[in-house]
């Protein structure tokens, strides 16, 4: 078996990305949360997710993301498959957070992309087929 459990990011403010990550999954509660010493350095870091799936948010960061429109190695974006990309859009926006990319026109799926505080970009995508071939079209007419 194979299943993506969480990912884990450094951001220099965890309110800030926690709040763009319950607006976007409002179910999504705080799993778990603590102090710790990271290489020398002071962190407070917390889980939140639901009982399989989470993202592990790290405070203390330094500098900023990298550019996404760049080349430089490093994480693109985060994909969540989703049962209501409208519902997304549409209280992400409703708290000031705007659209990054909206996905091409596909007979299989819905997708749009948006940038938490810290720069971190979000893909959500819904899919309206559950026949892997459709759902995986590459070359839409």
């Amino acid at each position: 078996m194979v299943r993506f459990e969480h990912a884990n990011l450094v951001v220099t403010d965890i309110a800030a990305t926690l709040d763009f990550i319950q607006t976007a999954f409002p179910k999504w509660e705080v799993r778990g949360e603590g102090k710790m010493n990271w290489k020398g350095k002071p962190r407070t870091w917390l889980h939140v997710g639901d009982d399989t799936t989470y993202i592990t948010l790290n405070d203390n960061g330094e500098g900023e993301n990298r550019e996404l429109a760049g080349h430089k190695p490093g994480l693109a974006h985060l994909g969540f498959e989703v049962d209501d990309v409208d519902g997304i859009i549409a209280r992400l926006q409703a708290k000031g957070f705007e659209i990054d990319i909206e996905g091409g026109d596909h007979p299989f799926r819905k997708t749009v992309y948006f940038l938490d505080p810290q720069g971190f970009q979000f893909e959500f995508i819904q899919y309206f087929s559950d026949i892997p071939a459709e759902r995986n079209l590459y070359d839409t007419p």
